[in-house]
């Protein structure tokens, strides 16, 4: 029989690694058949040569399932990084939110992932950068609004006369 060639092999190597951590079952399974690659006789290092893991990788699922059996091999809950911001301290910036940021001795008439930063810092001794500030706003249900700039001494009627699409409900003027 002669030997079986896949076009492109490093190519579908990396496609096939991306479907397995495509979905939690793929890489139980894909620990499943490491595990038995190793009671097979296999090293750890061979096994994450072949499986594009590190050495530790593979040593790491096999104490897993040593200790916890097939469970062992299931992904787990993963606490993440705590909040910078206890929950009572989220409320109360939640309720500042609701306030100019004058009121807090700011330079700026609306809240963005900059302004709340920098109140984070001066009223909470919170460090935190301006897109976690702008994904605690999605997360607290704000959302962000901007000023339309006007034109300094621009004729209103001027303006409207200019628009290349007229105002709903009012009649066309000429």
């Amino acid at each position: 029989m002669r030997k079986l060639e896949i076009a492109d092999a490093e190519v579908m190597q990396l496609a096939i690694r991306e479907e397995i951590n495509r979905s939690e079952e793929a890489r139980y399974d894909h620990r499943l058949h490491g595990l038995l690659l190793v009671s097979s006789g296999r090293s750890c290092n061979e096994v994450g040569a072949l499986f594009g893991e590190a050495a530790t990788t593979i040593q790491r699922w096999v104490r897993r399932f040593e200790e916890s059996g097939f469970a062992g091999l299931r992904e787990g809950e993963r606490s993440g990084r705590p909040r910078a911001l206890d929950e009572r301290s989220w409320r109360r910036v939640e309720a500042d939110l609701r306030r100019s940021p004058e009121a807090f001795g700011l330079e700026a008439n609306l809240w963005d992932g900059p302004v709340l930063s920098e109140h984070l810092r001066r009223n909470y001794g919170v460090t935190l950068g301006v897109r976690q500030c702008q994904r605690m706003f999605k997360q607290m249900g704000f959302r962000l609004r901007k000023p339309r700039p006007q034109v300094a001494q621009s004729d209103p009627l001027a303006v409207l006369a200019a628009k290349k699409t007229p105002s709903l409900g009012k009649a066309k003027r000429r």
